[in-house]
């Protein structure tokens, strides 16, 4: 009698610890968006600054994904498939990011390429200009995420160590057949899963790009940055209906991840 008490007093809880902090939030961000009606909503998506702040988000993603994709599977098949001095150190720095605050990553950048930082004085000598523009968003997104991918493939390449790979090298295999066919489409679900992380994180990140970005309106602002700018000026309904393009690319993250998990214990039973 007790059991389905607890039971449905547990499944209670968690529905409405889901419901406080996830559900309403985000029925008030489109409510709030669409407060002034369906017109209000889209101007302030294409209002110039806004378009320029998505431009920049997208651009950032697409050069810190696929950077980290590829970092994430070299420093994973590194990791698992070969033993080396420093293997527990290149572990604990690859998960650097996740302890060290985003605010006090992007002071590091500030102080390291700023014009009084340590290679200030040379990057100024070559015109070129990387805090308080696109160089230091794109780097500093580049810190802050690169964790995921290689993170989500340690633990399966580890489960599936490497007596496969091993045969296909046996069997006349090159190293790129033997990637390509053997090891690729054994952590390819691990690999997506990775990069949807990576990309959510990369399009969201506020505070280490806060820090390098400069806040320039039209140049360096990302979407996070310009909903910030927008709420602090007063401007709620543009406010909301820009963070609500963040929600909805929670949302699709969320399908997109239940998909792939989905895809993945699919794949382990029919393997057992």
């Amino acid at each position: 009698m007790l059991a389905p008490i607890r039971k449905w007093l547990l499944i209670g809880v968690a529905l409405s610890f889901l419901g406080i902090f996830i559900f309403i939030p985000l029925l008030a961000v489109f409510s709030e968006a669409l407060k002034k009606g369906i017109g209000l909503y889209f101007a302030a998506i294409i209002e110039p600054d806004a378009l320029a702040a998505i431009k920049l988000t997208l651009l950032t993603a697409l050069i810190a994904v696929p950077v980290n994709t590829l970092f994430g599977v070299i420093a994973a098949w590194g990791i698992t498939k070969f033993n080396f001095k420093g293997k527990n150190m290149l572990i604990t720095l690859i998960d650097l990011p996740f302890a060290v605050s985003p605010v006090i990553a992007g002071l590091v950048f500030v102080l390291l390429f700023g014009t009084s930082g340590v290679l200030g004085p040379l990057l100024e000598a070559n015109n070129m200009k990387i805090i308080f523009a696109v160089p230091g968003i794109v780097i500093a997104t580049l810190f802050i995420t690169f964790p995921f991918v290689v993170r989500e493939l340690i633990p399966i390449m580890q489960e599936q160590g490497s007596e496969e790979e091993q045969a296909a090298l046996t069997l006349g295999a090159s190293s790129w057949q033997m990637f390509f066919r053997v090891t690729l489409p054994n952590i390819k679900w691990g690999l997506l899963y990775g990069i949807i992380l990576c990309n959510a994180r990369a399009m969201g990140e506020f505070g280490a790009v806060s820090v390098v970005s400069g806040h320039i309106r039209g140049l360096t602002n990302t979407v996070p940055l310009h909903v910030e700018i927008l709420y602090n000026e007063y401007n709620f309904a543009a406010a909301f209906a820009v963070a609500s393009l963040l929600a909805l690319l929670a949302i699709v993250t969320l399908v997109f991840k239940s998909i792939v998990e989905w895809k993945t214990k699919r794949n382990d039973h029919g393997e057992r």
